[in-house]
Formats: structure tokens, C-alpha cells, sequence
């Protein structure tokens, strides 16, 4: 009788599968940019809805006709800067120079970080020869939001430009709020960055989409065939075993970004979105789903590997569905 051969269960990609520290993802890698501006946003995931937009694309066989695409609605609050950080490069890489701290925080900011009480170094006490790139630490504000959280997050964003450029940047928007539209445009390609929604502690079926066993089988019908060879005398990781699935840190690439919005009455529904609430900010509509349940914290940035099928160009869009569920039954 012929052997039997079948591909692995499970990916091997995203290993060790462990529950991510926070829910606000720490991005390791910014694209730059020749302008200056803010090389990333955050908004808090509202939900999916779907829309009929007129097809764009040059070697698809639906252009120019209208075709159904799901999206992901986002509420982008505008984010305020918290402080500025200095780095200076040496033979082991960045490392902080200097960090001068916003003087005009907002009192929700101490939930997160302490906030000192004496007024530390100024921007004019530093001096663009020390120094070789800016970035900020910016915080969001959920207090505008209606799902009633408080604490902001705050996180790392890169700036483009020239350390000038940068500079100037800072001293612009320090006190000032930056709205979504300042910093993600229409049509573009960013990679969304979240921690997926959690399911806790699975077995080795749901985890790695094993197949059952046969019912003549020994003891478990849900649980790998065998756990390996017995030499060496270990089990290798590449066994599907039951352990964490889901709220794990994870990065979707090429994100088509189809529309900004400043008018939220345009979607709110009037009973709101489920598990959300009412879109009260600006709001934006990427292209298919978002890792996360709805409240959680997504991060954008510019498209490392950008995909050149997608046009730079936005599409029409022609309707986007607000009914509720009992609207959709009738």
C-alpha cells in the first residue's frame, strides 16, 4: 500500500504562539519619508461593515463595474505629542540622547505615565550637532470616544523629513492635536499592526486544524497521531500541542486605506455599532479585516512592501451598509 503523504497542520510562521504583554504593539521598523509629519496614527477598532465601490484596478475583469467589498471601520481620534526624544547613532546602533517632555499635559496622561513635577530639559537647551534623528512619544484620547475607557496609550511614532524638518515639525505641533488626515491619505497602502482577539487555552484541533482521528482509534480521536521519533528523546516544537491560541501580536500588510472621514454621521447607525457605541471622531474604512475585536488599539504605518497591483488611487464608492440586523431580516 502507497504511503500516505499530507502537508503539516498548522503554520510555523508565528512561533512561540504566546499571549502578547500589551495591547498596544510596540513597531520595530518606520518607512521613512521625505516629508515631515508623523510616520504613523492609531484609531480603536469599531467594526465591519460592507460597501459596493466602482472597481479601479487596470488588469481586473470587473473594472469600471461596481463589485461588493467588505471594510473595517476605524475611529481615529486626534493624538497629542507627550514629549520628543533625541537619539545619537554610534557603533552600537541608536541610542536616547535626550528626552524633553511636553510642559502642557493633560491630567488623563498620569494613569499611564508619572509625570514630573519639576520642569525638565527645554527644546532650545538642545542642539541638532549632537544628535542624528527625532522622534515623539504621542498619546491617544479615548476620552472622546463613547465606550467609556480613560487611559490613553502612549507609544513611539518615527517623524520624516531632515532633523531640521523634524525639528520644526515638533515645535509646530507641540501643543496643537493631530488629526488623521494629517498623516494617512485616501488610496494608499499601510500595514496595520494589533494584537488579535484571545481565545484562551485550546487543544491541538482547533489550534492547528488537525484532522480527527478514525473512531477505532486509541484513547483521543482529538490529539496528534504521534509526538515524534523516540530519538532524540524530546518533543520538538514543530508538534501540534494545545496551548495559548489567539492575542497574539501580529502585522497585516498592505491595508487599502478607502476613505477619511470627519462626518460620523455618515455610518452611526441609530442604535450604534455592536459592542461599540457611536462613532463620535474622525473615522476611516480600510479594505477587508483588522486583527482585534472592536475597542482594540490598531496601529498604521506606511506599507514596507507595498503591492503594486493595488492603484494609488481610491475607488468610488458607491454605498456603505448602516443597516442594523433587524433591517437586514426584513
Amino acid at each position: 500500500m502507497p504511503k500516505k503523504h499530507n502537508p503539516r497542520r498548522g503554520s510555523l510562521q508565528f512561533w512561540p504562539r504566546c499571549r502578547a504583554k500589551s495591547e498596544s504593539v510596540r513597531i520595530r521598523n518606520f518607512v521613512g519619508s521625505k516629508d515631515a509629519g508623523l510616520l504613523g496614527f492609531a484609531g480603536y477598532k469599531v467594526g465591519m461593515t460592507h460597501l459596493i465601490i466602482t472597481d479601479n484596478r487596470t488588469k481586473a475583469t470587473t473594472k469600471g463595474e461596481e463589485i461588493f467589498c467588505p471594510g473595517t471601520i476605524i475611529e481615529c481620534p486626534p493624538l497629542r505629542i507627550s514629549s520628543i526624544r533625541f537619539y545619537k547613532k554610534d557603533v552600537y546602533g541608536k541610542k536616547l540622547f535626550s528626552e524633553v517632555m511636553n510642559p502642557k499635559l493633560e491630567k488623563e496622561v498620569a494613569k499611564t505615565l508619572p509625570i514630573p513635577k519639576k520642569a525638565g530639559k527645554k527644546l532650545e537647551d538642545i542642539k541638532l550637532e549632537d544628535i542624528d534623528e527625532i522622534r515623539v512619544n504621542v498619546y491617544t484620547q479615548p476620552k472622546k470616544l463613547c465606550t467609556g475607557k480613560k487611559k490613553p496609550e502612549v507609544f513611539e511614532i518615527a517623524l520624516g523629513g531632515t532633523k531640521e524638518d523634524q525639528l520644526n515639525f515638533v515645535k509646530e505641533n507641540l501643543p496643537k492635536e493631530i488629526p488623521v488626515s494629517s498623516v494617512l491619505k485616501e488610496g494608499s497602502q499601510y500595514d496595520a499592526h494589533s494584537v488579535t482577539k484571545g481565545k484562551g487555552f485550546q487543544g491541538a484541533t482547533k489550534r492547528f486544524g488537525l484532522m480527527l482521528k478514525n473512531h477505532k482509534s486509541e484513547k483521543k480521536k482529538r490529539a496528534p497521531g504521534n509526538l515524534g521519533p523516540w530519538h532524540p528523546a524530546k518533543i520538538s516544537f514543530r508538534v501540534p500541542q494545545p496551548g495559548q491560541m489567539g492575542y497574539h501580536t501580529r502585522t497585516e500588510y498592505n491595508k487599502w486605506l478607502l476613505k477619511i472621514s470627519n462626518n460620523p454621521t455618515e455610518i452611526n447607525k441609530d442604535s450604534g455599532f455592536k459592542r461599540y457605541g457611536i462613532v463620535k471622531n474622525d473615522y476611516i474604512i480600510v479594505k477587508g479585516s483588522v486583527g482585534g475585536p472592536s475597542k482594540r488599539l490598531i496601529k498604521f504605518t506606511i506599507a514596507q512592501r507595498p503591492n503594486k497591483q493595488i492603484p494609488g488611487e481610491v475607488p468610488a464608492i458607491e454605498y456603505i451598509d448602516i443597516r442594523t440586523k433587524d433591517q437586514n431580516e426584513n
